[in-house]
């Protein structure tokens, strides 16, 4: 695990998260996740965000005159967030892991976001620890959000469009008749099918309530989404919100969100 620590922590140092989620293909993300915790808000509510990174969802709902607790396993991101936090924030951040949240009681939190670390868990084990703990500090009736990285889409663009697929490395990684990806650490990240979240979901006491793409087409035509107008990007955004939850256009997207209530 020291390891996997390691490749982690190297790749959060050397890749600016918070710029991916400010380029237009990358905020149609940020902009789709916003929305759906927006739907759930309500005065008052609490906020514990697991895996916050460099804080870009946190101190969004912060500055929104939420209270938002945050955990984060790399130091490196957890000194950026604090270096973003601004006067009048009522924040927290933690050093911590998603596996164990001790330090959290029972029952605590309206809104629980779990929009990273199901990303870089590699055994079936620990994401269901991590939805567990996720689901614990969460009062009943609360809302969790839980982001994934999806299979196919990635199988397109690197296996295909990059040629990937030709290198022994990741032919070991994809099986060659089903084309779902097994990861290591050092591919950084889990991918996911819809049919592997069901199972995780299995037998816990939660009612999904939404199951979302959250980038949708984006990250396959980015130059043509970075290089849009004002106009057509809003156009853009709208045409998002309207297919990213139709389940005929879902698993286009690169990243999904599964929106689930605590019973």
């Amino acid at each position: 695990m020291e390891n996997a620590a390691e490749i982690l922590n190297a790749y959060y140092v050397s890749h600016e998260e918070d710029g991916r989620l400010r380029s237009k293909h990358g905020f149609v993300e940020f902009h789709t996740t916003m929305r759906y915790i927006q739907k759930y808000l309500k005065p008052g509510d609490r906020i514990l965000e697991i895996g916050a990174g460099t804080g870009r969802y946190s101190h969004a709902l912060a500055q929104k005159g939420y209270s938002v607790d945050a955990v984060e396993l790399i130091e490196h991101n957890i000194e950026v967030f604090r270096q973003n936090t601004q006067p009048g924030e009522q924040i927290t951040i933690c050093q911590g892991n998603a596996l164990d949240l001790s330090g959290f009681a029972d029952n605590t939190y309206h809104i629980t976001l779990l929009l990273g670390p199901m990303y870089h868990l590699f055994t079936t084990e620990e994401q269901k620890q991590a939805l567990k703990e996720a689901i614990r500090v969460t009062k009943p009736g609360g809302v969790i959000f839980a982001a994934y990285c999806n299979n196919d889409p990635t199988i397109v663009q690197f296996c295909f469009q990059r040629g990937m697929l030709k290198e022994p490395r990741y032919q070991e990684l994809i099986d060659p008749t089903t084309f779902k990806a097994s990861s290591t650490p050092e591919e950084l990240f889990v991918l996911y099918r819809k049919e592997d979240i069901d199972a995780l979901m299995e037998n816990l006491p939660v009612e999904r309530l939404h199951y979302v793409g959250t980038d949708m087409a984006a990250n396959y035509i980015r130059e043509a989404v970075d290089a849009m107008d004002d106009e057509m990007y809003e156009l853009f955004l709208r045409y998002t919100d309207f297919i990213c939850e139709r389940p005929d256009m879902v698993g286009v997207s690169h990243h999904l969100l599964d929106v689930f209530r605590k019973k």
